[in-house]
C-alpha cells in the first residue's frame, strides 16, 4: 500500500449506527469523505471554494472492505493514502479503531476532475499534491 500522508481523528456518533448497535455501513463511506475534504483543506484546497470556481472533484468508483465494526463512541483515525493514475486519482483509506489499533474499514476511492461540467486533466489538484505522490 502507498504509504499515508494524513490521518483525522473522529468519533462514532450514536445515531450512526444500526439496530445491532454497529455503524451503519454507509456512514463508513462519509468517514472517508470528511477525510478527504480536510486533506484537500492541508493542500491549501477548499471543496466549496473550488466548487465555486466550476472545480469539482468527482467520485467515479468506490470500494470498500469492511473488516471489524464500530461501535458507538469509538474513536478512530481516517487515514488517506494517494496514488495518480491517467486523470484519476486514488485515494486508499483506512478507519483505524484507537482503543485496539484494528482495521474496521478499507476503501478505494477513485476520483475525477470536472471543470464547468467537463472531465479534464486535475492540473490545480496535481499541483497541490506534488508531495505526496
Amino acid at each position: 500500500m502507498k504509504p499515508v500522508v494524513f490521518q483525522y481523528l473522529m468519533k462514532v456518533r450514536d445515531y450512526e449506527c444500526d439496530a445491532q448497535g454497529h455503524v451503519n455501513n454507509a456512514n463508513y463511506q462519509h468517514y472517508f469523505e470528511v477525510a478527504r475534504h480536510e486533506f484537500l483543506e492541508k493542500c491549501g484546497l477548499n471543496f466549496f471554494e473550488l466548487h465555486n470556481q466550476g472545480i469539482d472533484a468527482v467520485v467515479a468508483r468506490v470500494e470498500i472492505r469492511y473488516k471489524t465494526p464500530l461501535i458507538g463512541m469509538d474513536e478512530f483515525n481516517c487515514t488517506v493514502a494517494i496514488e495518480k493514475s491517467g486523470l484519476k486519482y486514488i485515494f486508499h483509506q483506512e478507519i483505524v479503531r484507537l482503543s485496539d489499533n484494528k482495521v474496521c474499514a478499507k476503501g478505494k476511492i477513485e476520483v475525477v476532475n470536472l471543470i464547468n461540467g467537463k472531465l479534464s486533466k486535475p492540473d490545480i489538484f496535481d499541483k497541490a499534491f506534488a508531495e505526496y505522490l
